[in-house]
């Protein structure tokens, strides 16, 4: 019959044909909570991937990450680790990973901390507790506990950073802030706080009480959660 030898005759369309359009009419009909999350990836990964299945690198991502958010807070360089993964399917990645942090950023910009602390919560998660490396950052509030800056102050290795108090109150000074919560990730993902991060905490503390700045809380964030000094009477 004619056309029955041309090169894919007979052969069942590949199965993802359509398969986009589906996915994204059920997003659009039920929202996020209606798919999945490596669905949701399979969609992020849309725009690098334009034809083919994304599916297989989208569960590869969360088998090697572990979860949603994960994946998006890894390095670029581990992401590209992943078959399949190049430098603009990690790109896109990271895009989607800094929309994320700016709108949370947003969220607690200019607004009291003390009113919005679940706002922080989520905020200081999301931008440090899947790091590989340890990371110290403060947040300067103004005298109505509003932020006014948020600031990587130090990073260090995979269980420890170097934290100088008299530079963390000089820089408070510098920006006017009356008051700070310092925020630091354990990589080990446990944010129980270790002598060392006890001591450093009292340190600032008094540094920042000898020339008026008040340390509001000292956060550890990890994979495992997240742990108040000043909900542990440490401050």
């Amino acid at each position: 019959m004619a056309g029955f030898d041309d090169a894919g005759a007979g052969k069942p369309p590949p199965h993802f044909l359509g398969h986009r359009e589906r996915l994204k009419n059920r997003f659009r009909d039920g929202g996020a909570d209606a798919v999945p999350d490596y669905e949701l990836l399979e969609m992020v990964l849309y725009r690098a991937i334009r034809r083919g299945d994304t599916k297989p690198i989208a569960k590869q991502l969360m088998a090697r990450f572990g979860t949603f958010a994960e994946v998006l807070s890894a390095e670029p360089e581990r992401l590209m680790e992943v078959k399949g993964v190049g430098e603009a399917v990690a790109t896109e990645i990271k895009i989607v990973h800094a929309a994320a942090m700016r709108l949370m950023k947003g969220q607690v910009i200019d607004r009291p901390v003390l009113a919005s602390w679940n706002a922080i919560l989520a905020y200081v998660r999301a931008a440090m507790a899947f790091n590989d490396i340890e990371q110290f950052r403060v947040l300067f509030l103004d005298k109505k506990n509003q932020l006014i800056a948020d600031e990587v102050q130090q990073e260090g290795t995979i269980d420890h950073t170097p934290v100088y108090p008299r530079e963390v109150v000089k820089r408070a000074l510098e920006l006017g802030a009356s008051a700070i919560v310092l925020v630091h990730n354990h990589p080990s993902g446990d944010p129980t706080p270790s002598l060392a991060d006890i001591e450093m905490t009292k340190k600032v503390v008094d540094a920042g009480t000898r020339l008026g700045v008040m340390v509001h809380d000292h956060i550890i964030v990890g994979r495992k959660g997240h742990v108040s000094f000043r909900s542990l009477t440490l401050i």
